[in-house]
């Protein structure tokens, strides 16, 4: 569904060391209720947890510590295993609590994100939260670290698309042996991975914070862990922000198919973007001639990947960014360009190698993106009803259909027996502030509709005509002071935010500054989640 594979910017955290104030303390926090003997299914009693400074350049007060969870929630004095927390502490003299960021995936580490989200909210917000980010189970320096197999990804893959019987079954094999890898690798963990094992954690998380409720700001994927942890401890819920929201009705199999379509229509928004300044790139002044010379630059690098790297599923991969992010468009038409009119492959390798290839993290981004998704819910087990219902979409939407399936497909063959997704339906929660761009292709504008529905009383902020995905704190200031306003009173109304305007040709021959606020957040968001 939302893919967290790919590279990270260099916004990302490093940690070193550093001395921060300890918080002040919090209307909102108590000290832990005194232990008692627990019970099965009792959420786990936690120790006080220990910050150290690990200040960047960038974010001087970042801390840092980790925390043990039992690895079955169900037999809490069983193993435990430990989850990696960054914090930035409030400064103001009366507190709101902690702020927990997540930056979705399944897969991605939040603990860059707390940095962020706390310099780019106005300083008297940020200054009442303590914003906590972490990696979930699995994921990151939060151990044990899930990572199924090397070399999934290495160039050059079969083509997605399976045109014959042989291709197809490479595919197959590729995808069947991952999962028997994790069931192999990690057969001790991989019953306890999923999104309600993950918003269990967030609830021992709160007890070892010492706060009576917590707040949540979550993006993508995290909207739906959000969304999780509300309906198990409602009343934990102090402020809720869910930008770019899954629709919870379809998790898995479902929201992969809408979401095939979704991008289909983006990857077209960005070929007419590419049409509209031809005496840039010398595509074609009409989307439907840029739309056929891509698709031809698609067919020739199957009979010849550029620089023995780039075939059809790597192009895939390379402008699947592009429907998450559109300030990545004057790079991908540069090196679309620079293939199909100039005949250079190299700007296309750099392009694959920025934004589509595997760096070595991405191994356990990937695991766990599986490991979750596989353990949530029910995929289907006959891969002919993959095939046909591919088959059908792709007629529809051939951009990334089969891609997105051989990215999902490894659930077919999944070792661990799915769980059924929880109803989120949720009437006792405060109100929660929903996001949304109206064109958003990795959670399609319906999955919102069907998350406000559940969610009763809550509020939805339009971007109108945006398509990027991951919309506040990155630089749309009536979306940013609507987020503000909500983390500052808890009031929330429905409204509606003019997009951002689409980038220009210029900006490719700019350096962004990796504090730009889109570039930055989309560097922690991922590529592909």
């Amino acid at each position: 569904m939302l893919h967290p594979l790919k590279k990270r910017a260099a916004v990302l955290v490093s940690i070193s060391t550093a001395v921060v104030a300890a918080a002040l303390a919090s209307p909102l926090s108590a000290a832990p209720a005194a232990s008692a003997a627990p019970t099965a299914g009792a959420p786990a009693q936690a120790a006080a947890l220990n910050w150290t400074g690990c200040a960047t350049s960038r974010y001087p007060t970042l801390q840092c510590a980790s925390l043990k969870v039992p690895l079955d929630h169900d037999r809490p004095g069983g193993r435990q295993i430990s989850l990696a927390l960054t914090r930035v502490p409030h400064t103001a003299a009366t507190s709101q609590g902690p702020l927990l960021v997540n930056p979705g995936g399944p897969g991605g580490s939040g603990r860059g994100l707390a940095g962020f989200i706390a310099s780019a909210l106005p300083g008297e917000v940020a200054a009442q939260y303590d914003v906590i980010g972490f990696d979930p189970r699995g994921v990151g320096k939060s151990e044990p670290s899930l990572d199924c197999g090397a070399g999934h990804f290495a160039a050059v893959r079969p083509d997605s698309v399976p045109r014959d019987a042989a291709t197809e079954q490479a595919n197959l094999d590729r995808v069947r042996s991952f999962a028997q890898s994790c069931g192999t690798k990690h057969a001790d963990v991989l019953p306890y991975i999923g999104t309600v094992a993950a918003a269990r954690d967030i609830e021992v998380l709160r007890g070892a914070l010492g706060a009576e409720r917590i707040s949540y700001f979550g993006y993508s994927y995290g909207t739906y862990l959000g969304a999780v942890y509300a309906k198990l401890h409602p009343t934990r819920v102090h402020r809720l922000v869910l930008d770019s929201v899954v629709d919870p009705g379809g998790v898995w199999y479902e929201d992969n198919l809408a979401q095939d379509q979704a991008f289909d229509a983006r990857h077209k928004a960005f070929l007419a973007w590419v049409a509209k300044y031809d005496a840039t790139y010398r595509l074609g002044t009409d989307r439907a001639v840029v739309e056929r010379r891509w698709y031809e630059m698609r067919d020739a690098l199957r009979k010849a990947p550029a620089g023995g790297k780039v075939g059809p599923s790597e192009l895939e991969d390379t402008f699947m960014p592009g429907g998450y992010y559109n300030g990545y468009w004057p790079h991908l038409a540069a090196a679309f360009k620079a293939y199909a009119v100039d005949k250079d492959p190299k700007p296309l390798v750099a392009a694959y190698e920025r934004f589509g290839a595997v760096e070595p993290s991405a191994g356990n981004a990937y695991s766990v993106y599986t490991a979750v998704q596989c353990r949530d819910s029910a995929w289907p087990k006959d891969w002919n009803v993959w095939r046909s219902d591919m088959w059908r979409t792709h007629a529809k939407a051939p951009f990334m259909t089969w891609n997105n399936a051989w990215y999902n497909a490894p659930c077919a063959f999944w070792p661990e027996a799915p769980l059924e997704a929880p109803d989120v339906t949720n009437s006792e929660l405060p109100p929660a502030l929903l996001l949304q761009a109206t064109d958003d292709a990795a959670t399609p504008f319906g999955g919102v509709l069907s998350m406000r529905d559940k969610l009763k009383g809550s509020a939805l902020v339009v971007e109108e005509g945006g398509g990027n995905h991951g919309i506040s704190l990155a630089g749309n200031k009536c979306l940013d002071e609507k987020v503000s306003a909500y983390l500052r009173t808890g009031a929330a109304a429905d409204a509606t935010c003019p997009a951002q305007p689409a980038p220009t040709p210029a900006a490719a021959t700019r350096a962004v500054p990796a504090s730009a606020g889109g570039a930055a957040l989309h560097g922690l968001l991922g590529y592909r989640g």
